[in-house]
């Protein structure tokens, strides 16, 4: 059994904090993980924002019998949370389970470049509050009988596909990153986790925006650019 051995206790628990919130919206979600030198990174997708969520884990080694090779499955991310020993900052990889098809196209890996125009990381979370508020608004205003699923992700389409600032960036993409643990204040100065000062950036590569947080990132296509500048793996 392939064992990851993470770079400290915290690494463990802040990815099982990630996967905890990631079956909070779906019970049967499913990861892909992809490991190479001491790197980690998990992706997911929660259905209610229709975003992909990508979680970078420090590891202090790759593999726990001296294997050499990179790791790439998508498994049962209530599995390979089950298999988290945050005291022993070591994860057992669950079987491979068949992908949904999310997880056959991922954004690239290179090609990055940083777009302006994103608020600073308070307006952002204020954004995502004002949002929020404007949804449960919006749908208390209507009649029982307009209560309907169709008008009710009608509303959520209208909220949350407005763009961020000056950018290309929706609403929803902010949203995910708060919602997954992604966008939040930096740890006070004293606490057991060093503080972290980097703020949220936006990058573009092809038809995809990335949301990168000192937490992990959200990626999203741009609307209206068709299905071409994708990464099948």
């Amino acid at each position: 059994m392939t064992v990851l051995h993470f770079a400290d206790e915290g690494e463990a628990a802040d990815l099982a904090a990630f996967l905890s919130r990631l079956l909070h919206y779906d019970r049967a979600a499913a990861v892909r993980l992809q490991a190479a030198g001491t790197a980690l990174a998990v992706f997911g997708r929660p259905p209610s924002f229709e975003v992909l969520a990508v979680r970078a884990v420090r590891l202090a080694k790759p593999y726990e019998d001296g294997l050499d090779v990179t790791l790439d499955v998508t498994v049962s991310a209530g599995e390979f949370l089950d298999s988290v020993d945050e005291a022993a900052a070591t994860a057992a990889v669950p079987a491979a389970v068949t992908g949904p098809p999310w997880a056959g196209v991922l954004p690239p890996r290179g090609g990055w470049r940083a777009e302006r125009g994103l608020p600073a990381p308070a307006a952002l979370r204020a954004m995502v509050s004002a949002a929020v508020a404007e949804f449960r608004s919006r749908t208390q205003e209507l009649a029982p009988e307009q209560r309907t699923r169709a008008e009710l992700d009608r509303i959520g389409r209208d909220i949350w596909s407005q763009a961020v600032g000056e950018t290309h960036l929706p609403v929803r993409a902010v949203h995910a990153a708060q919602s997954l643990g992604f966008l939040r204040p930096a740890a006070p100065a004293g606490s057991a986790r060093e503080p972290v000062e980097e703020s949220p950036v936006l990058l573009s590569s092809g038809a995809w925006l990335r949301l990168r947080t000192p937490y992990g990132s959200i990626a999203v296509r741009r609307a209206g650019l068709g299905a071409l500048e994708v990464s099948v793996r």
